[in-house]
């Protein structure tokens, strides 16, 4: 029997792919949480690093199979990619990563084992195919060592250039950096994280650090720090401020927590969120945290129920997720071209929605985890050109190496982020 680290990453690529768990949930899931804190690592690199080298490790195994990939069952191919992936980039034995990998698939399908084995010792035998070449065929580069889906390459190519599209398709190969902020309720809490061997560099966003060293987790679990990528940081800076606060898409509450943080006494942050499980993650947060001014609320941002008007909204939408492919790297795979117009025109209703609820003089800002067209300018473009009282306002000086004209525009290839966008609006007082 396979080891139940690698039977339970099978088990979690399975899943995903066939959409009946998300990436997140399917990692904390009882069999994954009962593993020891090595194996549950491990756990984490086979299944995070398969799905971001998932068209590299196709590539390589259509090479050296006798079978083209779509006659190979779903389960079965899953093994041969984990087998490829430790054989290509983990310090892991070649015997145990070809036969754990053999038995996998022997599981799966009892007779794949032999040609499975053959595939496997194959690779590790004559090694991986030479690389196309990113300047003379780019796509090909990007849909077999980028890993990108086929229309997501042509798309990037076609709208960035061969050259930018290669360079952020590299960057979103390697595991992102871990980002944190400190509590301010805790004085000391950057003494404590360094005595628990945890270094923090600062980033070019203010209270946000690159965190290497010890395990976060428990770290997080006490409120010494919060766990959020610099690039969301960002965001929730430039609505933060005095007074009546609104996060309307709230969960998982970071940046509630952190437009709290900065308001201070004088601010109210009332987070918004329509999923019950979602919210409940967020109370927990919140009680974690100490953040006494932040009011959990259920409430869905395209009927929002109030009655009285607010000095900064927020409105972090739901969407393709495409700037985060290093850290979602399931969403490569399961986004179709055809979903992005759907998204669109949610984020469109959901900032006519919440628009009126900023008081006069007040504050509008519009995010996304994407960096999409349709999802960023042919979001608010629109919206400006129906609402004159609306305009784009100025960024503090902090942000604007984070400009691109009026907005925000966050590259993962030069500010080692998640990719986002805002627009920061002034309503006209």
């Amino acid at each position: 029997m396979p080891g139940s680290t690698r039977q339970i990453a099978l088990d979690i690529l399975g899943r995903v792919a066939t959409r009946r768990a998300t990436l997140a949930d399917a990692l904390a899931a009882p069999a994954a949480e009962r593993l020891d804190e090595r194996d549950r690592g491990f756990l984490h690199e086979l299944v995070l690093g398969t799905l971001r080298r998932r068209g590299w490790l196709d590539h390589v195994v259509a090479r050296l199979s006798s079978r083209p990939l779509d006659r190979i069952s779903p389960g079965v191919l899953d093994a041969l990619r984990l087998g490829a992936y430790q054989l290509l980039f983990l310090r892991v034995p070649p015997h145990a990563a070809l036969s754990e990998s053999v038995a996998l698939a022997r599981r799966v399908e009892p007779r794949s084992a032999g040609f499975a084995n053959a595939v496997l010792r194959r690779l590790q035998r004559e090694g991986p195919p030479p690389e196309p070449d990113a300047v003379a065929d780019p796509v090909a580069w990007l849909t077999s060592t980028g890993s990108l889906p086929a229309w997501l390459a042509e798309r990037w190519c076609a709208r960035l250039g061969a050259e930018p599209a290669v360079a952020r398709a590299r960057a979103l190969l390697a595991p992102p950096p871990t980002h944190v902020r400190l509590n301010p309720r805790v004085p000391d809490a950057e003494r404590q994280l360094a005595a628990a061997g945890v270094s923090l560099r600062p980033t070019a966003v203010p209270g946000a650090f690159e965190a290497e060293g010890a395990r976060l987790g428990p770290l997080a679990e006490r409120g010494l720090l919060y766990v959020q990528d610099a690039a969301s940081q960002l965001v929730a800076r430039l609505a933060a401020g005095e007074g009546r606060l609104l996060d309307a898409c709230a969960a998982p509450g970071g940046k509630a927590l952190l437009m709290a943080d900065l308001g201070g006494a004088r601010s109210r942050v009332i987070a918004a969120e329509r999923s019950l499980r979602r919210l409940a993650t967020l109370v927990r947060s919140r009680s974690r945290w100490g953040a006494t001014n932040v009011f959990p609320l259920a409430a869905d941002a395209l009927r929002p129920p109030f009655a009285v008007a607010f000095d900064a909204v927020l409105l972090d939408a739901p969407c393709s997720g495409l700037g985060t492919l290093a850290r979602n790297p399931d969403i490569r795979w399961r986004l179709a071209p055809g979903d992005l117009p759907p998204h669109a025109a949610r984020q469109a209703a959901l900032l006519e929605r919440v628009a009126p609820l900023v008081r006069p003089g007040g504050r509008l800002v519009y995010a996304t985890c994407s960096v999409e067209p349709e999802e960023t300018d042919g979001v608010v473009g629109p919206f400006l050109d129906a609402h004159p009282e609306f305009e784009a306002e100025s960024l503090p000086r902090w942000a604007s190496l984070f400009g691109d004209g009026r907005f925000v525009r966050v590259d993962p290839v030069r500010h080692r982020t998640d990719a986002f966008f805002a627009a920061r609006l002034r309503r006209a007082g």
